[in-house]
């Protein structure tokens, strides 16, 4: 056991966690209290007289909806008979969002995609989605922080933005920069960009987007505890209830709660985490309805932003000795704290049996909070470095919606299944803070911090960004739908502005297409190709620049896929090679401008499910190129992006072994990951990694109540590491962290 849980400290903290031990079951009676606020409320919806749709995409073995193998039938409403398929074990959906294209199976979608289960997620003990994705992924990279101000993760090479996460579809609905997945059944990760299926992604991801699908009540009731406990010493909780009601359950409710506060692996660091989400469904006929509210809070004492190396100003520092895994190397005084609120609606109606109509519409509120380090440098080859300490703080408002109309016709003997949507989305964010409130000294082998500097946050400036887009989109089929053509486009309105600077306001629009070709060679094996654009909106120019606070026109990014899915059934394999082309913006001539690009090129195979009975595999290589193929004045031309490993290789098994009066599940995750690049120039890099985490859960009854006890150790052997995060060069990856749970169902 961790030395530190038998260590003085925790003693110390015995009267702390009592304190929130009898806080956590006050959160669990509220928790109670709020489901049968949520059934009253289900009552008045169930007197209304107009039905709608319940989330496409979300949990569907409560839906009861006419299967029928005539070709009139939408393929929306014949897959969600299907949408409770998961391969065995449990671990991975047999379908997935594929935005305005609706769901579809591994099988039938001409791109590369995965989603990931809420028993994959409750027996990984996941504290965030990048917890989910990045565990067996390679085509997703993360640096392995822990306590930063925000999840971080690379999808194919390129960063990707928390804030284009989607939720239902639906972009702007999700906590702002940290997610805990308990509100979720699924967690669905589409790799390459999605401008035409999800429209433009607000942050301007490209790499790939991530789509958490949202509970709903099943036909069972459940009403479930699960206990947490988290190295050092952190405490929580979590209760998941749902209840369907109605004379043929058309009514659904699922509400949960999550409370977690301690400290965490990293000496000086505690977390907390708050959330409380209820889900209302309600099924009719023909229409179906449903809605979604959240509150979250997530809140970190003793951050991680990071440190730097200014090899302009201090020449000769390389690239140190990493000091202790659970070194904090920033302000232990410092915070950052987010608090998010979100709801969203969603109607689906049947007009009749080939066209059906939908409508989402969301709103969402983030207030942020920042105190301690801005930046840092490393003075020299022993360690010492400056901190430079800020204040920062902000709110947005978001909103955000989509209305379509899909539906299926044939031309001979050519099937159509066509869609129309348009979106709309936008934000209002004022900015708050002091770029510089302090600066402090110290080492990273030693880390000494002076007093705490009391948070001063005077406005700063006023921010706005309006994305509409119109698409649409026909997938043709083919000889009995064994080949599949999928062919759209989406034309896409782009409207930022600042208070900071009039250059920064414009209206741009673009175009972008894409293709897709799927063809089912045989029962088990499926080969794709896409071609796909992606839309970001354009950098701002530095205040350096000639051309300070001039934002740049949207900038598009292309891919080219190529790849074969096999499926054995319980077993299923995608080996994929593709390219993505992103433009990239620099100072040149003291004027900014978009010039520059970014070409990543890689081979990717992945697998999961389960070869052998009881035993299940999860993992894949990857090799990606990012290569740098044009910047300023050519200098770094052919040079390998910052940040980003050419190789990933990922491992995640579980065996099952029968004892007695239950199961007994041994579990292993290896990650192995080469070298990143810190500068462009790259003179500089961190070393690869390889990071053990070893697991077992048993699942048994008792009083005939099904109870889960799980157990994890992560980074096993404590390897102290650098990985790169967004804002600095380098950052130390997590401590061995021990994490426990008991899951008992009442």
């Amino acid at each position: 056991m961790n030395k530190y849980i038998c260590s003085h400290k925790l003693r110390n903290k015995s009267l702390v966690v009592q304190e929130k031990a009898s806080f956590i079951l006050n959160r669990i009676v509220s928790a109670r209290l709020a489901l049968i606020f949520g059934s009253a409320l289900g009552t008045v919806f169930m007197c209304m007289p107009h039905a709608y749709a319940e989330i496409t995409g979300g949990l569907t073995s409560s839906t009861q909806q006419k299967e029928s193998t005539d070709n009139s039938v939408l393929p929306v409403i014949r897959l969600k008979a299907e949408n409770n398929e998961v391969y065995a074990g449990g671990q991975i959906a047999s379908s997935s969002n594929i935005g305005f294209l609706g769901n579809k199976k591994f099988m039938e979608t001409p791109f590369n995609t995965v989603s990931y289960t809420e028993k994959y997620v409750a027996d990984r003990q996941a504290k965030d989605i990048t917890d989910v994705i990045a565990a067996t992924d390679p085509s997703v990279f993360t640096n392995g922080a822990s306590g930063a101000w925000s999840e971080n993760y690379y999808i194919r090479g390129f960063a990707s933005n928390t804030n284009d996460m989607s939720m239902n579809g639906l972009f702007g609905i999700t906590p702002f920069y940290r997610t805990s997945p308990e509100m979720f059944e699924r967690v669905e990760v589409l790799k390459g960009p999605s401008a035409l299926l999800n429209g433009m992604p607000p942050a301007g991801s490209v790499g790939g987007t991530v789509n958490l699908v949202t509970k709903r009540a099943g036909e069972d009731p459940l009403a479930r505890l699960t206990t947490t406990y988290m190295s050092d010493s952190q405490f929580g909780g979590h209760i998941d209830v749902g209840r369907r009601f109605g004379e043929n359950k058309e009514f659904g409710v699922r509400f949960n709660g999550v409370y977690r506060d301690g400290e965490g692996a990293v000496n000086h660091q505690d977390k907390k985490t708050e959330q409380f989400a209820l889900g209302l469904d309600w099924r009719g006929e023909k229409a179906r309805i449903s809605v979604d509210a959240y509150d979250a809070e997530d809140r970190i004492d003793g951050q991680t932003r990071g440190i730097s190396l200014n090899l302009d100003k201090y020449p000769n520092v390389g690239i140190l000795k990493p000091p202790k895994a659970d070194t904090l190397l920033n302000p232990d005084w410092g915070f950052v704290e987010t608090k998010d609120k979100g709801a969203m609606i969603r109607g689906e109606y049947d007009i009749n049996d080939n066209v059906m109509a939908y409508a989402n519409y969301g709103q969402s509120n983030t207030k942020y909070k920042y105190n301690g380090t801005i930046s840092s440098e490393i003075k020299n080859n022993q360690g010492d470095f400056k901190t430079t300490l800020a204040q920062l703080a902000f709110e947005t408002d978001k909103k955000s919606a989509d209305v379509g109309l899909k539906g299926n016709f044939t031309t001979g003997s050519i099937g159509h299944q066509w869609v129309v949507n348009m979106t709309y989305y936008k934000h209002k964010q004022d900015d708050y803070g002091r770029r510089k409130s302090g600066e402090w000294d110290t080492n990273i082998y030693n880390p000494v911090w002076g007093a705490n500097i009391p948070m001063n946050t005077p406005f700063l400036f006023h921010s706005t960004l309006e994305t509409s887009s119109y698409g649409l989109a026909d997938t043709l089929s083919f000889v009995h739908d064994r080949v599949q053509l999928t062919l759209g486009a989406r034309y896409q309105t782009v409207k930022p502005t600042s208070s900071t600077n009039t250059q920064a306001q414009y209206s741009k629009s673009a175009t972008t297409p894409a293709a897709a070709l799927l063809i089912k060679a045989t029962d088990k094996v499926s080969v794709y190709a896409n071609y796909i654009e992606g839309l970001t909106k354009g950098d701002q120019a530095p205040i350096t620049a000639d051309n300070r606070g001039t934002i740049l026109p949207p900038q598009k990014t292309k891919q080219t896929e190529l790849g074969v899915k096999f499926d054995q059934g319980s077993f299923a394999h995608t080996f994929a090679v593709f390219e993505i082309k992103k433009p990239n913006s620099y100072l040149e001539n003291n004027y900014f401008s978009a010039n520059g690009e970014q070409r990543n090129r890689g081979i990717e195979w992945s697998f999961f499910g389960s070869p052998i009975e009881n035993v299940r595999l999860m993992g894949g290589m990857s090799y990606i190129k990012p290569e740098l193929t044009k910047t300023q004045r050519g200098e770094s031309n052919g040079h390998i992006a910052q940040g980003v490993p050419k190789t990933q290789a990922k491992l995640g098994a579980e065996w099952d072994t029968q004892v007695s009066q239950g199961i007994l599940t041994l579990s292993g995750n290896a990650t192995a990951v080469s070298k990143q690049y810190i500068n462009q120039s790259n003179t500089l890099h961190v070393p690869g990694r390889t990071l053990l985490d070893v697991g077992a859960r048993y699942s048994t009854k008792i009083s005939n109540h099904p109870v889960t006890f799980r157990a994890t150790i992560n980074n096993l052997t404590n390897k102290a590491y650098w990985g790169m995060p967004q804002l600095s060069d380098l950052v130390l990856g997590a401590p061995r962290t021990y994490m426990l749970s008991a899951s008992y169902d009442f």
